[in-house]
């Protein structure tokens, strides 16, 4: 292994890198109050740090726990509006708690997700604030099984504690509105099928559907991305057709932007021609030039009770905590 190290100066750091792997990763395996892992990178850490000498120095690991104020978020990017906006509604209800919120981005990868992860946890992070969960993520029961303090936000895989607004209401509440305004040839495109936000908004606009007597149309029900350009391409897929609908649940609003200019190109004039609810109501929703009607999703709730959640040391195994949505009527939905 080369020269020795002194016994003396022998740092978690030195250990790291004696054994090729993070220094959080050599803090989880060192850590004796978690449970002891029997993987062969775990027993190679043990064996390097017994060879140097390394003693796990308590105090200081626990000085570094909770001491740093610093709360590490996750997000897929913040050129997503609905993104920029959760990050900062934790940064101010950090900040509020005397906590700084750092950020880093994943795109909706995975294999980015948990280097983005291992990045804020070498940065000693008190806790870590997740938007990104897909519901076959391996990240948020890893992090459960190596003692990581966690919150999910805005998307759960259902186990991990999580802070999130009710998609199955929103959904109910955009559909319930078309058929209020007598719409019976209802679209609806959701999120990412992954995403626990698109299947629990489309499982709220067939509940609407189920009570007005109304069936789901599968040709008219896409599952897309969450992108402006994802609700252009959905918007012309439904639109230009002679059976088009009357109306369309975008599950957020990018989406109903991208299905209010596909109409628009196709000669149909939004509040007239064909009603078009959002979801999350950004601030772009109300500025439109036909204002979209869109269900307001409570992001400073769901960041001050996710908070809440990450310092109290909630255990995994919490209930989810759902902050209720409210539509917001605009001129982008008129009467059939």
């Amino acid at each position: 292994m080369g020269a020795r190290i002194d016994r003396q100066a022998v740092t978690l750091r030195d250990v790291a890198e004696a054994a090729g792997v993070s220094v959080s990763t050599a803090s989880r395996v060192l850590d004796d109050r978690t449970p002891r892992s029997r993987s062969a990178t775990a027993e190679r850490v043990r064996g390097v740090a017994d060879e140097l000498g390394y003693r796990r120095n308590a105090v200081a690991a626990n000085l570094r726990r909770g001491a740093t104020g610093t709360i590490g978020v996750l997000v897929p990017r913040l050129t997503d509006a609905v993104m920029a906006q959760m990050f900062e509604a934790i940064e101010r209800a950090a900040r509020q708690r005397g906590h700084f919120a750092v950020v880093a981005t994943c795109g909706d990868d995975p294999d980015e997700e948990r280097r983005a992860t291992e990045t804020l946890l070498d940065r000693n992070v008190d806790g870590l604030l997740l938007a990104t969960a897909r519901i076959d993520d391996s990240l948020p029961a890893s992090l459960r099984d190596r003692g990581v303090p966690h919150v999910l936000v805005l998307r759960t895989d259902r186990v991990s504690p999580s802070s999130l607004g009710d998609d199955e209401t929103g959904g109910y509440l955009a559909v319930r509105h078309l058929v209020d305004l007598g719409h019976r040839e209802i679209a609806v495109i959701t999120g990412p099928w992954f995403t626990s936000s698109g299947q629990d908004r489309r499982a709220g606009a067939e509940r609407a559907l189920a009570e007005a007597g109304l069936t789901v149309d599968e040709e008219r029900v896409l599952s897309v991305g969450y992108g402006i350009d994802d609700g252009i391409r959905s918007g012309h897929t439904l639109l230009d057709r002679t059976d088009r609908p009357t109306a369309i649940f975008a599950a957020n609003d990018n989406l109903a932007v991208g299905v209010l200019s596909a109409a628009r190109s196709l000669g149909l004039e939004p509040g007239r021609d064909i009603s078009i609810v959002g979801y999350n109501d950004i601030p772009l929703a109300s500025r439109l030039p036909v204002p979209l009607t869109s269900v307001h999703t409570p992001f400073e709730q769901i960041a001050t009770t996710a908070l809440e959640m990450l310092l109290s040391d909630t255990t995994p195994g919490t209930p989810l905590r759902r902050a209720l949505p409210t539509l917001i009527p605009r001129a982008s939905t008129a009467r059939a």
